[in-house]
């Protein structure tokens, strides 16, 4: 009706306009707020040369596993390329954690070399000659820990993604999280470019038999549990090398696995509902965590012909294929893409450490009660073995 403006949802606003002004107009926001080149890549192994980081006071350290489908850098300091490699490739890196560390941030130089009493530092990259190697590295890593905290912390990372940015979220979502565990990142071969879409879809599938495979090494270093962890275009890889190892009888085959916590899935839902079709309803034990005000997800749908993904889908429709959601909507974080609140929201991230992970049972809590300082998880809405769970600041 002419003179009569529309105040539309995001979803709605997004899927009307069109497809090359919502690209166009996500570039650049991102690229406003982000800075055209970005902090380096090029800082794993560069320590300060007059501030070495094992003298700063305060600085807390976090040793990081990597296997990975990247082709190794002819750098030494990025050590992984966005290329694709039909190998896997196994390291360990120890990230420093400055002591003005503020929950929720990744506090990353934007020159060469970083400062570890202010920045994040990659140190002592070790790469391992082999899968057994690699393994023994983990059960050392496991036995050096106490009993009750030989867990294990399987990160997935998301589109548009390098190692050295992989490695510093997962460092950031340990300390924060305050993990016990042993962290080990799985990275598949995303570019890290903005306009590398489907070539990093397309390296997320060619990941699969790695990511089982990553799997199956840990297991057998003995850890007590297991936790999986994944981010958007991560969930997709995920979630098809879980179906696969259902398929094939080979998942989660000692009973270690404690939590799955799917965090913005970008996975067409419909896609979605395929792949976890060989799970039974009420062995369904995945958190999907959702928002939505999630931009990244709005454009991968506009990408998609309008499908919704699984991280912008109905909160009632996922809870009818038994997931247990967890509605971050109304948590308000500083980012204008919304996409990355499990690890960028403080209280999110002590939701995730001192609810799910410490192995809190979520369905069992009441309504309005606290799981988090500052947060309230309601239940929403109960069917099956699953949930909704809206969180407010």
């Amino acid at each position: 009706m002419t003179g009569v403006k529309e105040n539309l949802p995001l979803k709605d606003f997004a899927e009307r306009m069109p497809f090359g002004v919502v690209f166009a107009a996500l570039i650049f926001g991102t690229l406003l707020l982000s800075g055209c080149a970005g902090p380096p890549d090029a800082i794993i192994g560069v320590d300060h040369p007059r501030i070495k980081a094992e003298t700063v006071t305060g600085a807390r350290k976090h040793d990081i596993f990597i296997a990975t489908t990247r082709a190794l850098h002819a750098d030494p300091a990025i050590l992984y390329s966005g290329e694709r490699s039909d190998e896997i490739g196994l390291a360990r890196v120890t990230v420093s954690v400055p002591p003005n560390h503020v929950s929720g941030k990744i506090e990353r130089s934007n020159s060469l070399p970083p400062n570890p009493q202010t920045d994040f530092a990659v140190l002592e990259p070790v790469s391992y000659s082999g899968d057994k190697a690699f393994v023994e590295g983990l059960r050392l890593a496991f036995a050096a820990r106490p009993k009750g905290a030989r867990n294990v912390l399987l990160f997935v990372h998301g589109y548009n993604t390098t190692l050295a940015a992989a490695v510093l979220r997962l460092a950031q979502f340990t300390e924060d999280t305050g993990y016990s565990g042993v962290p080990v990142l799985f990275s598949w071969a995303s570019r890290g470019k903005l306009f590398d879409y489907v070539y990093d879809l397309n390296s997320a599938l060619h990941a699969r038999d790695d990511l089982i495979k990553t799997a199956r090494l840990i297991t057998q270093a003995g850890p007590e549990g297991a936790d999986i962890v994944a981010h958007s275009m991560g969930n997709f890889l995920t979630v098809e090398a879980m179906r696969q190892a259902k398929l094939e009888g080979r998942f989660d085959p000692h009973g270690l696995l404690r939590n799955i916590i799917l965090a913005s899935p970008d996975i067409d839902v419909d896609v979605f509902k395929r792949q976890i079709a060989p799970f039974p309803k009420a062995g369904r034990r995945f958190y999907v965590l959702i928002s939505k005000d999630d931009k990244a997800l709005a454009l991968s749908r506009r990408i998609a012909g309008g499908v919704n993904r699984a991280g912008d889908e109905s909160a009632d429709e996922l809870v009818a294929l038994g997931a247990t959601v967890i509605d971050l909507s109304q948590v308000n974080d500083k980012s204008s893409l919304h996409h990355n609140k499990f690890a960028d929201s403080p209280e999110v991230v002590q939701l995730i450490g001192n609810g799910v992970l410490a192995g809190q049972t979520l369905q069992t809590a009441k309504p309005g009660g606290r799981l988090a300082s500052g947060l309230r998880a309601i239940p929403a809405a109960i069917s099956g073995s699953g949930g909704v769970f809206v969180v407010t600041n």
